[in-house]
């Protein structure tokens, strides 16, 4: 679904701070990405998305290479992948449900097709009496549940979480974490980036290590 071959990246005129990366996202599959911070899982992660363009190498994403690809077509292929960003990204302008039901209003959608669904998402991720208030209510840990959930309402072939338990408590990071494991069962690949141990220790998944800027891969 996803091929890096012999990526890098750097900012400016710095040095590269991503070095030679080659490796495949395959299709139904599950790995954490994990590395000291700073290693640059964050810039791999924007990477993925394609919101960051690598300084060399080749990406190829759903068979299409990024290199060639008219910048027109980049929000189609996006829209096959969630995603979960650190600073979560909610609009403080809509409510949490409005928040969470975005993507489905951008494709066209009408809400009688969706409302019970997206519903059912918060009340999943603990947030089904928090679906009427405005983000800037909701304390850091309901805005992760949030930006999760509305990374998962289009059941995306690919999801990229970026520390998606860093504000939750263990129990929930467990809970969530169960719903990642249910999602990739449904033909949903998915990526968590993660500090966290304990969660790595719940699945038995592919690791990549991120570390001076290179990948290692322990399947």
């Amino acid at each position: 679904m996803i091929r890096f071959e012999n990526v890098g990246l750097r900012y400016g005129m710095g040095p590269e701070i991503l070095r030679d990366l080659t490796f495949q996202i395959e299709p139904q599959s599950f790995q954490f990405l994990t590395g000291p911070s700073g290693a640059g899982k964050t810039s791999l992660i924007r990477l993925l998305f394609m919101s960051l363009r690598p300084t060399r190498g080749l990406i190829k994403v759903f068979n299409r290479d990024l290199s060639v690809i008219d910048k027109q077509e980049l929000p189609k292929l996006r829209r096959k992948i969630g995603v979960v960003f650190q600073d979560f990204r909610l609009l403080d302008h809509l409510t949490t449900y409005e928040n969470v039901a975005l993507p489905l209003r951008v494709v066209g959608k009408q809400e009688s097709d969706y409302r019970a669904d997206v519903i059912d998402l918060l009340k999943w991720v603990g947030l089904g009496d928090r679906m009427h208030v405005l983000p800037p209510v909701l304390s850091g840990g309901e805005k992760q549940r949030a930006a999760i959930a509305r990374a998962l309402i289009t059941r995306p072939e690919v999801l990229l979480a970026d520390e998606p338990t860093g504000n939750v408590d263990p129990p929930l990071a467990r809970r969530l974490l169960r719903l990642f494991i249910e999602l990739n069962k449904l033909g949903t690949s998915v990526v968590i980036a993660t500090h966290d141990i304990a969660l790595l220790e719940q699945v038995d998944a592919r690791r990549m290590v991120l570390a001076d800027g290179r990948l290692s891969i322990f399947d």
